[in-house]
Parts: structure tokens; sequence; C-alpha cells
């Protein structure tokens, strides 16, 4: 792929270009540091979770950090979205937890600077009845991350929109969840069902687990609807979400078919500006935890 020639990203730190790269293996490095987690999630399907994985993964990338993209979605959206090739998806996810594949060794760059990816891997919907007899199966991503040679600065996890050993791996992992709104009514009743579901697993396997930010995503503001669903939702949850709403916009809708987010696809459109400004937000956030 050839060089993509956009304007540099309004972040509120001094951000690079985003270049591209030509697809390789990133080397191995002796691992100093360990990475932030972010499992962006939401039991509810079709909020904009993936499309904002992407974007933000790519976002972190063109600021600096060193990023992966874990797709642990069975459909696969992420890796589509990011150009991984058939090929790529040879070994991904699913080795990596049922077959004990170093997280390094399934992992892959992308043309984006800075940015990996770990795809979805054909066999992943099969992966709940492999993983069910398995020792400590809660816990696979999470010492898959941890083991890992490679100094990532930040993980994102795109989670499946159910609550599956998938998502609850994403979950023992993650040091936060990030969670997608789509601004519409049952969309209240989601976020209730996945906040009750990251207390127990707080509870029971992961004390650390936070809620970095809600994300109140395809806003639409010709409908009244919108605007009191962001209203309620901001009352009862406040400072956690973030200030930037992602609008409906039909170029985050044509983005992935052509393998790109849309923050490269289409730099100057609404929703890539605003994904731009979320992403500012959220280093905002992690400087405080990091």
């Amino acid at each position: 792929m050839s060089d993509v020639d956009i304007a540099e990203p309004q972040l509120p730190v001094e951000a690079p270009p985003i270049t591209t790269t030509a697809p390789g293996r990133e080397p191995q490095l002796a691992r100093h540091k360990k990475p932030y987690v972010i499992a962006v999630a939401n039991q509810k399907g079709g909020v904009g979770k993936t499309t904002t994985a992407i974007n933000l993964a790519t976002a972190l990338a063109a600021v600096g950090r060193k990023t992966l993209l874990i797709d642990l979605d069975p459909q696969g959206n992420a890796s589509t979205g990011l150009g991984v090739t058939k090929e790529q998806k040879a070994r991904g996810t699913y080795d990596i937890l049922v077959s004990n594949l170093p997280l390094n060794e399934g992992s892959y760059d992308t043309a984006i600077t800075n940015l990996q990816v770990t795809p979805t891997s054909v066999d992943l919907s099969g992966a709940e009845l492999d993983l069910v007899d398995m020792e400590q199966r809660e816990f696979r991503l999470r010492d898959a991350i941890r083991h890992s040679p490679v100094n990532w600065d930040v993980v994102l996890i795109d989670c499946p929109p159910s609550l599956t050993l998938l998502t609850v791996n994403a979950l023992v992992a993650a040091d936060a969840v990030l969670v997608p709104l789509q601004c519409e009514f049952f969309a209240l009743e989601g976020i209730s069902h996945l906040t009750r579901t990251i207390e127990r697993v707080k509870r029971a396997l992961n004390p650390k687990l936070e809620i970095i930010g809600i994300v109140l995503t395809m806003y639409d503001k010709r409908n009244r609807l919108t605007d009191q669903v962001a209203d309620d939702v901001r009352g009862h949850f406040g400072k956690v979400v973030f200030d930037t709403v992602i609008p409906r916009n039909v170029r985050v809708s044509e983005a992935p078919s052509h393998g790109l987010p849309v923050i490269i696809y289409d730099h100057a459109c609404a929703g890539s500006q605003a994904y731009v400004s979320l992403a500012g937000e959220l280093i905002g956030r992690l400087r405080e935890r990091t």
C-alpha cells in the first residue's frame, strides 16, 4: 500500500502524521514494561464497537503509542477493517487462546506505523467448546499478554457482542473497559447488563477492572430521542462519559470495505474528526493511569 497523505491529527500532544509501512512481522524485543489493556465491549451488537476499536487504535499509533488491536470477535470485522490477509488469518486469536501460540507470533504489522493486529482465526467461533474444560480458562488471554516479549504501550481488545468465555477472557486481561453506546432507548438497558457483568468480573476475577469511559456513538442531532438518551446517560454516569460524540456518517460505514480506518480513508469527514477528538480524551485519561 502506498503512503497515505493526510493532515496531522489535532490531538492534545505532539502528533506525527499517520503514515504507512510495508506489512511485515515486528521483531521480538526484550520485555521491559506492562501495556495498558483496554477491552472495547458492549453486550449489544451494532453500537459501533469495532469501528471505535479500529479508529482509536489508529489514533493512538499515530501519536507514537505502540499499539496492538486484538480481534476477539469471531465475526472478524476488526481484522477485515485493518486489511488483514487470508494468510494472516490462518493463525491468530484461536491459536493463542487454545494452543498457547505466543501472542507476538499471532500478531502482524498493519499498513499503519506503530499498529499491529492479532486477527480472528477461522476457528475462533469454536473456541468456547475448546476452552470450557481447560484449567485457568478465564486467564488465557491475560497470560498471553503478560508473557509476550513485545513492548506494546496499549493493547485494545475488540470483544464479541455477547457475554461468552471470550468476553470474560478480555475483561480478565483488561485494566479498563471502554464502552461504545448507541444513542437509542434500548442501549440504556444493554449498558445496565454490561455494568453488572463488569462488577461480577471485578469481584471474582479482576479486582482492578474499571470503566475508563463511555462513548456515545451514532449520534444524530436531528433526532430528539438522541439528545434525550445522551442526557440520560450523562446524568447517570457523569464524567465517565466522554465529551466527544461520534456522529452518524456514511464515510465511517464505507471505510471497512477498503480495509482502512476512517481516519485514514477520509481524514476530513465528521466521523474521522470525532474519533481524533475521542482519542485525545482517551490519551488524557491514560496519562492519569500510566
